[in-house]
């Protein structure tokens, strides 16, 4: 009697011990299987009007801008052009940078009174170029443009409407279907007509517009369309 107890004893250590291993097993197998969320650094390039036309929205707009900043990562890169008659870079590098944003910001989105008009077309494609560059060193390229959208000044400097949409399938292509674009405090009706233009190129994740009532709104869409 002792050993046939003895013998069942060893026996349901042994099955016991036998479950923890499986058990193991099976957990280690599926968390094998489970991918944690990858994460892809992202490159934003701001257009910030800063011509006479846009100077009444202008602050609100670098509000907008700044808080977008802030809930990007610090691996992510951002370049701010300044667009009036010319258009060029006030800065570039980290989102979380916030005095040199500020700073710059302030200082060079100062009006010129000696400029006339608003280089959209320009702008958006020095932008363009930045960003496939960006693309090229592994970021998920995309551009925020910020104003009225106004065309004014020389037409060579405009955004030519009728070329851009196959402008921005081209960019497309060339990043992989990652690119995104918004579109931030221009009028409702401009804003429908980016919308029109561009809404067949890119889809409705990869195009977000907000008018001026709506546009903070339109952030956590943005970091959607930009992988996060």
């Amino acid at each position: 009697m002792r050993n046939r107890k003895s013998s069942n004893g060893q026996l349901k250590i042994i099955l016991f011990v036998g479950a923890i291993i499986v058990a193991l097993c099976l957990t280690v197998f599926g968390l094998s299987k489970v991918k944690p969320d990858e994460f892809h650094k992202a490159s934003v390039i701001f257009i910030v009007d800063s011509s006479a036309s846009n100077a009444k929205e202008l602050p609100e707009q670098t509000k907008v801008l700044k808080q977008l900043c802030s809930m990007l990562d610090p691996e992510d890169h951002i370049k701010i052009l300044r667009v009036s008659e010319k258009s060029y870079i006030i800065y570039e590098g980290s989102p979380q940078s916030t005095s040199e944003i500020r700073k710059s910001l302030k200082e060079f989105t100062k009006i010129d009174s000696d400029e006339f008009g608003t280089a959209y077309g320009l702008a958006i494609e020095k932008a363009m170029t930045h960003s496939l560059n960006l693309y090229k060193n592994g970021y998920n390229p995309a551009i925020v443009v910020m104003g009225d959208l106004e065309n004014e000044g020389k037409v060579e400097n405009q955004i030519h409407w009728d070329t851009f949409p196959t402008d921005v399938q081209k960019m497309k292509d060339q990043t992989d279907g990652k690119f995104a674009m918004m579109f931030l405090f221009a009028a409702p009706d401009k804003l429908d007509y980016v919308k029109e233009k561009l809404g067949p190129v890119l889809g409705e994740d990869k195009l977000i517009i907000g008018n001026k009532a709506g546009a903070a709104r339109q952030l956590s869409k943005f970091l959607g369309a930009i992988g996060r």
